[in-house]
């Protein structure tokens, strides 16, 4: 027998101490005494999440799920089994359990910090925004809660509100690299209003900080290309780059085979393109990053029955799950073998029900995540009558967008970014594998031209909105009054009236990029001259 008290004593210890491995230990004894033991299932739950294990999340969220039941009105309890959600990317599940929470009226900031996160996963962002700002009014002087509420009030268009929050992150904690970041992307910087000064102060200080070499130089990089400082702006942006790519290995080499094996998994018009399920709500908005798709999401989602659900992370989570590959499918050199007991229909019902609910108020809807490239033949088969449109831009602003900026740190998607060659190497894979949808894929992909969308918006309007079966309307050409949030750093800039200084912006960079172009010209690639 071993005795509860002291057990119990030793789980809280380590779990205080975030001895995770520890924590699971612990808890095991005390449930094999006391199997209905709230605190326990709670605290296993949240240890096997912080464990970070793929392994791990089922019994994870089986633990904190039994922890809600025995405890139904914790709401730190069910902020927890949310946060366990989104992380296995069960977004409407974790959305409904976030909002059970907030009825339960959380009184920590660090619930309200970890709701508010839960939305913003799941593209929830007025709801986000709100539980921000009950945290910021619960700690005031916890800088992250100010970061957090920033982030949230830029995506619902308040930039005044957004930049007084930075301000203050800053003011209580300069080192909050990423609040430089934010505030840098915030609004166009000008000679009279920007941040120049105080960032090259900070980097100064703190130059042996990865994260203020990556973080301040990105920020400073943004900040001098407003200022049309763009020899200093490359400079920034090259340090910065360089101190990121530190920080994670790579190589080219596994994203080549990445597109190699996309290509060898279709090689030729599919068979199973009609057997998944019939809906036309989708819009796929795919391309690479940083070409305006966001800009082409808010002139469609203009349309008033077009709604946009965000960057959705579901279909490849979907098609991942179903798989049962236990690594990352794209990481296979045999796609065909892992994915060719795929029920198509199956996984196209469970893709469209995962977008509930904020997919389902308008009759169609957009999913614009650009990676969706590398998915866009399993999409085709799984949701035939799904519209799919690839924004392509000038491959050399492409690249040079691709390297002023900052991706997600989490997703192993952008780790091409930190270098301009693999950069331009990527674009050159991504024309190859564009190339291969519109032979085996024949008309499911219309393809616009961003300086077609920007220079001639009503004729490539009219053109898109033909592909995907709407009617004409005007609100189309009003896009910078599309009142919907946007869930990007730079929503000033799809917020503003379309304008075309975007385009050649590689030019202010041309002494800088003779091998990258180069490079694309060796490939047939663009115009490199």
């Amino acid at each position: 027998m071993i005795d509860s008290t002291r057990a119990f004593s030793k789980l809280v210890a380590a779990f205080n101490q975030n001895d995770w491995p520890r924590v699971q230990q612990r808890a095991i004894q005390v449930l094999a005494a006391a199997p209905d033991d709230a605190r326990a299932h709670f605290m296993i739950g949240v240890a096997l999440v912080q464990m970070q294990y793929v392994q791990h999340m089922p019994k994870a969220l089986e633990h904190l799920l039994k922890a809600t039941h025995l405890e139904p009105r914790r709401a730190d309890y069910t902020a927890q089994y949310a946060k366990a959600l989104a992380l296995a990317r069960r977004f409407r599940e974790a959305r409904l359990v976030a909002d059970r929470a907030m009825t339960l009226s959380p009184s920590d900031g660090h619930t309200l910090d970890t709701l508010g996160m839960v939305y913003r996963q799941a593209n929830a962002l007025m709801q986000s925004a709100n539980a921000f700002r009950r945290a910021v009014t619960l700690t005031p002087e916890h800088a992250i809660a100010h970061l957090n509420l920033a982030y949230a009030l830029n995506a619902l268009g308040d930039v005044e509100g957004a930049e007084h929050e930075l301000e203050t992150c800053i003011r209580l904690e300069p080192r909050h690299w990423y609040a430089h970041v934010l505030l840098a992307q915030l609004q166009r910087q000008t000679a009279e209003h920007n941040h120049v000064a105080r960032m090259r102060e900070l980097l100064q200080q703190h130059g042996n900080d990865p994260g203020a070499q990556l973080l301040l130089n990105i920020a400073l990089g943004k900040e001098c290309d407003d200022l049309a400082d763009y020899p200093a702006a490359f400079g920034h942006y090259t340090q910065g780059k360089a101190a990121g790519r530190r920080m994670r290995p790579y190589t080219f080499a596994r994203d080549e085979a990445m597109f190699d094996a996309l290509v060898r998994a279709f090689p030729a018009a599919d068979a199973d393109a009609a057997t998944g399920d019939p809906t036309n709500e989708p819009i796929f908005i795919i391309g690479m990053p940083r070409t305006g798709t966001t800009l082409l999401d808010r002139v469609l989602s203009s349309h008033p029955d077009v709604r946009s659900a965000g960057e959705l992370q579901n279909f490849p989570t979907l098609i991942q799950r179903a798989s049962g590959c236990p690594t990352a499918l794209l990481g296979e050199a045999d796609l065909v073998a892992r994915t060719q007991h795929i029920d198509w229909r199956q996984l196209g019902e469970a893709y469209l029900a995962s977008t509930r609910p904020v997919s389902g108020e308008t009759p169609r809807f957009i999913d614009k995540m650009p990676h969706n490239f590398l998915y866009a033949g399993w999409i085709a088969r799984a949701l035939p009558n799904a519209k799919i449109v690839c924004l392509r831009r000038n491959p050399l602003d492409t690249c040079i967008g691709n390297f002023r900026h900052l991706f997600d740190q989490e997703s192993g998607f952008y780790d091409y970014s930190f270098d301009l060659s693999d950069i331009g190497r990527y674009v050159i894979q991504f024309d190859r594998l564009m190339a291969h949808w519109r032979k085996v894929l024949p008309g499911r992909i219309h393809e616009v031209r961003y300086e077609s969308l920007v220079e001639n918006t009503e004729a490539a309007t009219r053109e898109l909105l033909d592909f995907c079966g709407l009617p004409w309307d005007d609100a189309c050409l009003r896009s910078e009054s599309n009142t919907t949030p946007v869930n990007t750093p730079n929503a000033w800039q799809v917020r503003a009236p379309i304008y075309q200084r975007a385009i050649g912006h590689w030019r202010h960079y041309e002494p800088q990029l003779r091998d990258l172009r180069w490079l694309l010209a060796g490939a047939g690639i663009g115009d490199a001259s």
